[in-house]
C-alpha cells in the first residue's frame, strides 16, 4: 500500500491569499500605476520578494504544495511584512513551530520593511544577529549579486567571508579602507557577542563550529579574544563585473529591540561613484558599459 499524503493545510492557504491581499504594493516597494487592480500585491510580486518561483506560491495558496519548509515560511512572512504574532499564525497554519525566543531571529519588523522599501535607490541589506541576510533591494542584488541565486544557509556574510560556498563564490572583490584582516575579526567578534546572548541556538552554533573547523583565519581571530570593536561600516571599493570599481560608505545601523542589522551603501553626491550607481539602478547590474 501507497504511504498516506499528508493532508492539504487550507488555513495556510487562506493566510497566505488574505495577507497577500492586504499590503500595499507601495509599502512592499513596487510602484503603483493607475490600471492597476490587484487590491494588494500580486503573485508574482510576492514571489519576488520571498526568494521563490511564481507556481509555487500558486501552489501554496492551492493547497497543492503541502509542506512548505521553515524556510520557506520564514521568507513568506517577511514579505509579507507579517507582525510576529501572524508569523506565529503562519507557521501553525504550515504545520510547523513557530521561531523559539532566545534564538536569534529573522524576523524583519514591517516599519523597518516599509523604510527601507523606500530608499530602493540605496544598496539595502537586513542581517540577523548572526550575520545572515535576511532582506535586501534590487539594488543591492545589482550591486552584489542576487542572493536569491544562493541557498538560504549560504547567505551569511560570515560564511561567504571565512567559508569557499556558494556563498564565497559569489562574492564580489571588495577592497577595504580598514583593511581586510580588521573586517573580520569585527565579524567574528559580532558572532562572539551573538553566542553570548543566544547561547541556545543551533543555527549560530552550528556556523561557529563549522568556520572554527575549516577556516584558518576565523579560527584565529576566534581564539585571540581580543576586544575588537564590532562592524559599524567602512569605506569599501567594489570591484563591479559591468561598471568598474565604485567606491562606497558602507553604513550599518542597528535597529533597537529587533536584533537587526541594516547595511547601507551610498556615494557622495556628483561623484562617479554615484554615476555608477546610478547605472546599476537602470541596469539592474546586467551588462552595461563602464564609466571611466
Amino acid at each position: 500500500m501507497a504511504p498516506s499524503r499528508p493532508a492539504p493545510r487550507p488555513a495556510f492557504a487562506a493566510l497566505l491569499r488574505a495577507w497577500r491581499d492586504r499590503l500595499s504594493p507601495a509599502d512592499a516597494g513596487f510602484t503603483v500605476t493607475a490600471g492597476r487592480r490587484a487590491p494588494g500585491l500580486r503573485r508574482e510580486e510576492l514571489a519576488q520578494l520571498a526568494g521563490l518561483s511564481v507556481d509555487y506560491v500558486l501552489r501554496l495558496e492551492q493547497g497543492r504544495a503541502r509542506n512548505p519548509s521553515p524556510q520557506v515560511v520564514g521568507a513568506l512572512a517577511r514579505a509579507l511584512q507579517l507582525s510576529r504574532a501572524e508569523r506565529d499564525q503562519l507557521y501553525r497554519g504550515a504545520g510547523l513551530l513557530p521561531p523559539r525566543d532566545g534564538t536569534v531571529s529573522d524576523h524583519v519588523p514591517a516599519g523597518i520593511q516599509r523604510l527601507t522599501a523606500r530608499l530602493g535607490d540605496v544598496p539595502i541589506g537586513v542581517f540577523a544577529a548572526d550575520w545572515t541576510l535576511v532582506w535586501w533591494n534590487a539594488m543591492w542584488s545589482a550591486l552584489h549579486g542576487d542572493p536569491a541565486v544562493l541557498p538560504a544557509a549560504e547567505r551569511n556574510l560570515a560564511r561567504a567571508l571565512f567559508g569557499d560556498g556558494a556563498g564565497h563564490a559569489l562574492m564580489r572583490p571588495v577592497r577595504l579602507e580598514r583593511g581586510r584582516d580588521a573586517f573580520e575579526a569585527s565579524i567574528v567578534a559580532d558572532l562572539r557577542d551573538a553566542v553570548s546572548r543566544y547561547p541556545g541556538d543551533t543555527r549560530l552554533d552550528r556556523l561557529v563550529r563549522e568556520l572554527r573547523g575549516t577556516s584558518e583565519a576565523f579560527a584565529r581571530h576566534w581564539a585571540a579574544r581580543t576586544s575588537a570593536a564590532p562592524h559599524t561600516g567602512d569605506r569599501k571599493t567594489v570591484r563591479h563585473p559591468e561598471v568598474g570599481d565604485v567606491l562606497l560608505d558602507c553604513d550599518v545601523l542597528v535597529v533597537p529591540g529587533a536584533d537587526l542589522r541594516v547595511v547601507t551603501y551610498t556615494a557622495a553626491a556628483g561623484s562617479g561613484d554615484a554615476d555608477r550607481l546610478d547605472l546599476l539602478r537602470v541596469t539592474g547590474g546586467r551588462t552595461a558599459t563602464a564609466i571611466p
